[in-house]
């Protein structure tokens, strides 16, 4: 039976990258990859292309003699230009028309504005919507949210919409792709307001969140694709000599979305194998290879470089560095013609190599999973999802600049002045710092710790014993 994902994708397109930007590249993906052109209509030939499609599509009919799949999918935002531009674009037969949800006058970066005011009165809409979709569905798995941090709609109304689809759906999982704002690309200063504020609803009602930062994507671009000056664009538009960062978040959201056979587990499975304590939900992903478009013939390409690559911090998604912190748990993918051995032995010499860099008290803590189908346009990739301590570092980075500007009471004004409380920002810098105090303590933590070993021999020598006695 086929576990149907329902996706939200809220807020800004035309600035920064953000939720309807990412989920439109993650929707011509995904087309290519199940054979469907961009209205929708089936045109591939390979029966694998057709496996697993209603996780993300639902059958509309035959169109001539193709037939036409709509994706299971909302798109909102407080402004009608986001969604206008989605419906005039090469997308816009792709979708039912119901599905667009805006409101009038934007959030104006305000989370406040989304979360109480505009958003609050929005809100209700998108749900009676999502409770559609939810009620076609056979066996719903979960949801997907894409949304930015930084900005007031993503960050504002797509914690509300979490909050509230955890209220309608308390036995559902909910998956986030949250993009965090960065100083290198950042057009508004009230970022790390937004962004605490938003972890402070991530840390209660998400059930796995995949953090993506712009400050990662930026030194990639510069890095690797050699883009001298990366703009909000360059950071989201495809182009055709070069990799294109929304096709890389795409392989994250493929990752976590089990749209093929044999390429992952449902969203629950992917959370069990990730998440050791609910609060830790907090993910850090990884894609292998990166490269030049002008040095293509030069990569290698192996399982093992491949594997290396996914495990060092230039291939990170997020602004952190792995060497500071200690892997929790690990899951990686990998596409194309690749066996098992191969890519049992990458993993396994890497643990091996760095075993500092992994808790001891977690056995086996890094998955695998293979799909033999590589992605679009490559022979072979691989993706991770990390769960290491090393993203304290985001938190404190961004705890350290919402301090310094709440300290000082500055713009402050503009959230009070829509309903909010002085004790929200405390609370969400209180619970914030809590969270680092927790990925702190497990990755100091080692595996006898608490005794429990000695204790646990002590009891079964005692019934060992009484065992044999009472023989």
């Amino acid at each position: 039976m086929v576990r149907e994902i329902i996706n939200v994708q809220v807020g800004q397109v035309s600035t920064r990258i953000a939720g309807n930007q990412v989920g439109e590249a993650f929707w011509r993906m995904l087309l290519a990859e199940h054979g469907l052109n961009l209205e929708g209509n089936y045109e591939g030939t390979d029966p694998q292309q057709l496996e697993r499609l209603n996780v993300y599509f639902t059958e509309a009919g035959s169109v001539g003699e193709s037939t036409k799949y709509v994706p299971r999918s909302v798109q909102v935002d407080l402004e009608p230009s986001v969604c206008n531009r989605i419906r005039s674009g090469t997308l816009g037969k792709l979708f039912r028309p119901d599905t667009f949800i805006n409101g009038d006058s934007g959030a104006g970066n305000n989370w406040a504005k989304g979360y109480y005011t505009e958003g609050a009165e929005l809100v209700d809409t998108v749900l009676d919507v999502i409770r559609r979709q939810g009620e076609a569905c056979e066996a719903l798995q979960g949801f997907q949210i894409t949304h930015s941090l930084g900005g007031g709609t993503g960050s504002g109304l797509g914690t509300l919409l979490l909050s509230k689809i955890r209220e309608e759906f308390p036995d559902r999982m909910l998956s986030t792709f949250s993009v965090l704002p960065s100083p290198k690309v950042s057009e508004t200063v009230v970022e790390p307001y937004n962004a605490m504020l938003s972890l402070h609803q991530l840390v209660d009602n998400s059930d796995m969140t995949i953090c993506l930062d712009n400050e990662a994507l930026y030194e990639i671009n510069m890095r690797i694709l050699k883009t001298k000056t990366p703009d909000f664009e360059s950071l989201n538009t495809a182009r055709k000599d070069s990799q294109d960062i929304a096709v890389l978040i795409y392989q994250l959201m493929h990752l976590n979305s089990s749209s093929r056979k044999l390429c992952a587990a449902d969203l629950r499975k992917l959370a069990m194998n990730l998440v050791p304590f609910p609060r830790l939900h907090f993910l850090m992903p990884s894609y292998a290879p990166f490269f030049d478009p002008k040095t293509r013939t030069f990569q290698g390409g192996s399982t093992s470089e491949l594997t290396q690559m996914l495990f060092d911090r230039k291939n990170l998604l997020v602004a952190c560095d792995p060497r500071f912190g200690r892997y929790l748990t690990a899951g990686t993918i990998f596409r194309g013609q690749i066996s098992s051995k191969e890519a049992e032995a990458a993993v396994g010499q890497i643990q091996t190599k760095n075993s500092s860099m992994f808790v001891d008290w977690i056995p086996d803590n890094v998955s695998m999973a293979l799909c033999s189908v590589p992605p679009v346009g490559q022979k072979k990739s691989a993706t991770c999802l990390a769960n290491s301590t090393a993203i304290q570092e985001l938190f404190k980075r961004t705890h350290s600049q919402f301090s310094s500007m709440f300290k000082r009471g500055a713009f402050l004004h503009w959230y009070t002045g829509e309903g909010m409380d002085e004790m929200e920002f405390t609370e969400a810098a209180s619970n914030t710092q809590d969270l680092i105090a927790e990925y702190q303590q497990y990755q100091e933590a080692t595996g006898e710790d608490n005794g429990y070993e000695e204790e646990y021999e002590e009891e079964f020598t005692a019934d060992a014993a009484s065992e044999v006695l009472s023989q």
